[in-house]
């Protein structure tokens, strides 16, 4: 993986998704990318914004949207990706400004998605790095992904991984085991809020 993000960046991509989310629910207005953005964030990249409620130093999921392939601006992405965790997980109801004083902004900026071969899906297990690779998996018109830092959150193993990772696209948990079953594997650069508005660090998983 090339991590090709400094520490800056990712400060910037973090303010500035708390940025979009507090100026949507404030003038319901989409921002557009500042002009002091750096040029390197100008270019197409996958990414998700995930905010977490952070409530006596738990933390809780309130909202992940985003773009698993690079389609747009990482910058572009970003403030359509926060704005939509806030206020478009259909999991969720809409975040309120309110909220947003107990809310941590995590952004995680994608590598592009890369099929995993194997001559039998039984070795899928022996390809997947947990900490490192995120999962995508696909069969017909089921998709679902989950980031690379789920599975440290969670405490699972590469089985457990895939077997989530099928939930998430609604099948069932053994369709990674299936022919036709494609499974992808990305990596992530992730910042996040220490606390809410707080000093932004990159996440090291492992």
């Amino acid at each position: 993986m090339n991590f090709n993000l400094t520490d800056d960046e990712g400060v910037f991509l973090v303010r500035l998704a708390r940025r979009s989310i507090e100026e949507y629910l404030m003038k319901r207005v989409k921002i557009k990318p500042p002009a002091e953005t750096p040029e390197s964030l100008k270019a197409k990249r996958g990414v998700f914004v995930t905010l977490n409620s952070l409530i006596g130093g738990v933390k809780e999921l309130r909202g992940c949207i985003g773009f698993p392939y690079p389609t747009d601006p990482l910058v572009e992405a970003t403030i359509e990706s926060a704005i939509e965790a806030a206020v478009g997980d259909p999991r969720f109801p809409p975040v309120t400004l309110k909220e947003m004083d107990n809310i941590v902004v995590e952004v995680s900026a994608l590598t592009k998605p890369e099929l995993i071969v194997v001559s039998n899906p039984r070795e899928l297990p022996k390809a997947i790095r947990i900490g490192v690779d995120g999962l995508i998996v696909e069969r017909g018109f089921y998709r679902g992904l989950l980031l690379p830092q789920v599975p440290v959150e969670w405490g699972w193993d590469e089985e457990e991984f895939l077997s989530n990772a099928c939930m998430k696209a609604g099948l069932t948990p053994d369709s990674w085991l299936l022919k036709d079953t494609k499974v992808y594997r990305f990596q992530a650069e992730i910042f996040e809020e220490e606390e809410p508005r707080g000093q932004v660090k990159r996440r090291v998983l492992r």
